[in-house]
């Protein structure tokens, strides 16, 4: 087997345009498994946002390995490090949670679930009749299954009634969302993973695929070794893999996206790229959009971004003369001031060139997490189910039809609470039930002293629901045992809106539930019921919860209609799937025809610099009417607040860990190669502030500090980065290492997605130099002078 921590990537498969990816098969088993004795289950990995196919290696009732699918359209037989090995060694940790435990006398004692379950619903039922369903908020995760979000959105929408569901998706994906409905009128991905395979150029803003969907990155390289290599443009202050293999690389200064973005529509609409019958056709909106563009000719983009706007010159005519171009969006992008605003000028050159529906011209506003697409689908975020609009009251009839409730009784007054308003609220005692399922905000909200507080406090009932022990279990007054993936069956849909099918391969340890067994539980407890008197619920099984959720999306953009698990288990499909499609469908808006007409719509849009929610009166003077829409925005200086605080830190991933290392700080080989945090400076700014390699760093903010050894690596001066996985469960000696203790509770005025990529800070020497400091070497942190 290959060393896969070391050669993250794996070998090259080159191959040229319009070629079929080739297969390349990874596999990883643990030393004692026996070949002739495993028995292999179909899955697919939960570990980044690709969802990559895979079988889990089974042996003596648990998980020993997995390998990858070789006839998988997402991976053709690959998977990254995490795949390789958390999934499967985290299952086995001897610290996994096994049974109920509940806070008494300020401590956690194990108890039984008759008598767990029976607290939740006591206290839910109590909170509901003193103060009613806004007295319930449930904050979840980008990792469940389709099947359990499905099942929870019903539970909290119909049953209770209360606004106050969001996930951690918020932080990762939800700018994703916000700008396809900004721009398309509905939320889903345009485009296809199978775009790299014909690509000319690829423009990746604010993505450092190399790390977050190692797998994706794999085939853009393979396609970069290939014969025809398409151009890459990279837009990343930090010197990644990415940028390293870049024709240009744009190092922006943090939050100046938007404009870097007009500068790029205004040189396509400067030199005649403008494919003017498909915007007169398909589009509203272009003339303000090119007056706003008019603004920011690449020498102004330069002032305020900091870069040479000979370079922007140069991105430009890269997209401005390539035949087909794939672009991504995540985080660099995302977790920004004016993270929608910035998105929707994607969205805008991909639109000006006609560079939507067919193979090679892919646009990909990419998740974070595995399955934060089935939040948004099923409700169990700030959405309605099947990308309904809250403020079309045909849509609340349709779900209340559906759901056998009066219409009353779906919180549609307003639109979904965020998960910073949920936090807000439950900060000032409206929200005093918490319902966290499958996420650790101690460690990855902003501000996170803020976070501890409230969780600690008395006038909030916290219910945590995890596979292991974290510093958000340890503040909760109950916490409730789940199984993880391996354990429980269910489907999932990644970023390109490819749906897997995940098989049961062990049973969970102890008395571990799968969530969609601990919510059926809640719901026949609490009694909730229908309009007829009837089971709200009527499923008590994953193939019975997706079955519902089929009726819930047919006839809309996300439909299932056309999938079964039995379908499912031949291999992943893409939706839309119905009797129209029974193939499932590769690309969307092959025909120009965009989700926009006022009677289909999931939203009736916003203003990009204030927030502000469109009326459904000035919606309807737009009249796009199945056109997409060129929305414009000016670049606004963010807020840094006020103080000697001179640097800017940006917070991010690492290739070998996901979130806040539930599982991959379980895994031995991932948590070696990254154990602990550090943080990235400059050569410039190191040489300013009289700091050497591993040396011990004091960063501060407004709001906090840490002291993390220093990696003098290859970002732009100015700027610092940290990784946001560490919390302290696995060192309680050093319980202020979090990159969140220094950010900033703010957020984008459309997507409400928290800013982590601009909090402003200061730098001291802490301590001495040891001359390491426990950042990788195969990566963007990798040390100054040294390829990655």
């Amino acid at each position: 087997m290959a060393d896969r921590i070391s050669d993250i990537w794996g070998a090259r498969t080159p191959y040229a345009a319009g070629q079929e990816w080739p297969v390349r098969v990874d596999e990883q088993l643990a030393p004692d498994a026996d070949p002739g004795r495993v028995r292999w289950v179909p899955s697919a990995c939960v570990l980044c946002s690709n969802g990559c196919g895979c079988d889990i290696a089974v042996q003596d009732g648990r998980m020993v390995g997995v390998r990858g699918h070789a006839a998988d359209r997402i991976s053709h037989g690959r998977l990254g490090p995490k795949g390789l090995f958390a999934g499967w060694q985290a299952a086995s940790a001897p610290d996994r949670l096994r049974r109920p435990q509940v806070r008494r006398g300020g401590r956690l004692v194990e108890t039984s679930w008759d008598e767990a379950m029976g607290l939740l619903t006591a206290t839910s039922r109590r909170l509901l009749d003193e103060g009613g369903p806004l007295t319930h908020g449930f904050y979840t995760t980008g990792q469940l299954f389709l099947e359990e979000y499905y099942t929870l959105g019903v539970i909290g929408k119909a049953g209770l009634g209360t606004p106050h569901m969001d996930g951690n998706t918020r932080l990762c994906t939800a700018t994703a969302a916000a700008a396809l409905k900004e721009t398309f009128g509905c939320d889903g991905q345009p485009g296809s993973y199978a775009d790299v395979d014909s690509a000319d150029a690829i423009f990746l803003y604010g993505h450092n695929v190399a790390e977050t969907q190692t797998v994706l990155w794999a085939r853009i390289l393979d396609r970069l070794a290939g014969p025809d290599r398409p151009a890459l443009v990279c837009v990343d202050p930090r010197r990644t893999n990415v940028a390293d293999a870049a024709e240009v690389h744009l190092p922006i200064r943090p939050g100046t996206n938007v404009a870097l973005l007009n500068a790029l529509i205004h040189e396509v609409i400067r030199t005649g790229a403008v494919e003017s019958g498909y915007v007169a056709a398909h589009t509203v909106g272009f003339d303000e959009l090119a007056r706003t563009a008019a603004a920011y000719p690449p020498e102004e983009a330069a002032r305020i971004c900091d870069v040479p706007a000979a370079d922007i010159r140069r991105a430009a005519e890269i997209f401005c003369h390539a035949p087909r171009v794939l672009s991504t969006v995540l985080q660099g992008v995302y977790q920004s001031h004016q993270a929608t605003a910035a998105s929707c000028q994607v969205n805008n050159l991909h639109l000006l060139r006609g560079m939507l529906g067919r193979p090679g011209c892919g646009l990909l506003q990419m998740n974070g997490q595995p399955t934060s697409e089935n939040t948004r689908e099923c409700g169990a975020d700030g959405d309605l189910p099947g990308f309904r609009n809250w403020a079309n009251q045909t849509h609340i009839g349709e779900l209340a039809k559906l759901w056998r409730v009066d219409p009353m009784v779906i919180p549609h007054w307003a639109e979904p609470t965020h998960a910073m308003q949920i936090i807000r609220y439950a900060e000032q005692g409206s929200i005093r039930l918490l319902w966290i399922v499958g996420t650790n905000p101690v460690v990855t909200l902003p501000d996170v002293a803020r976070i501890r507080r409230l969780l600690a406090a008395e006038q909030l009932f916290v219910i945590a629901q995890d596979c292991f022990p974290t510093e958000t279990t340890e503040l909760a007054d109950l916490v409730l045992p789940a199984a993880m993936w391996g354990e429980k069956e269910g489907t999932f849909t990644n970023t390109d809106r490819t749906v897997h099918h995940s098989g049961k391969a062990v049973d969970p340890p102890g008395e571990a539930r799968a969530d969609l067994d601990i919510f059926l539980d809640y719901a026949h407890r609490m009694d909730l019921r229908d309009r007829d008197g009837g089971p709200l619920i009527r499923w008590t099984d994953p193939e019975g919860a997706f079955t519902a959720w089929q009726e819930c999306s047919r006839g809309r953009p996300c439909d299932y209609t056309g999938l079964s698990y039995a379908r499912l288990r031949e291999g992943p499909v893409q939706w839309p799937c119905d009797d129209a499609r029974p193939g499932g469908t590769e690309r969307l808006y092959t025909d120009g025809f965009f989700p926009t007409r006022a009677e289909q719509c999931e939203t009736y849009g916003h203003d990009l610099l204030t927030g502000a929610a469109v009326t459904p009166e000035q919606y309807a003077l737009l009249r796009p009417d199945g056109r997409a829409v060129l929305k414009a925005a000016h670049y606004l200086r963010p807020d840094l607040g006020a103080g000697d605080f001179p640097l800017l830190l940006t917070t991010g991933r690492t290739a070998y860990h996901f979130h806040t290392r539930t599982k991959t700080a379980r895994a031995p080989h991932l948590n070696a190669a990254a154990p602990a945090p550090w943080v990235e400076v400059s050569t410039a700014d190191a040489a300013e502030l009289g700091l050497a390699e591993g040396d011990l760093a004091l960063v501060e903010s407004a709001r906090g500090a840490v002291r993390l050894p220093v990696r003098i690596a290859r970002g732009r001066p100015g700027v610092v980065f940290i990784p946001f996985h560490y919390g302290w469960w696995d060192d309680p000696a050093d319980p202020h290492r979090a990159a969140n203790e220094l950010t900033e509770t703010a957020w984008d005025p459309v997507s409400k997605q928290p800013q982590f990529k601009l909090a402003a800070v200061r730098l001291s020497r802490a301590g001495p130099d040891d001359g390491t400091a426990p950042a990788p070497a195969q990566t963007a942190s990798a040390a100054a002078g040294r390829e990655g």
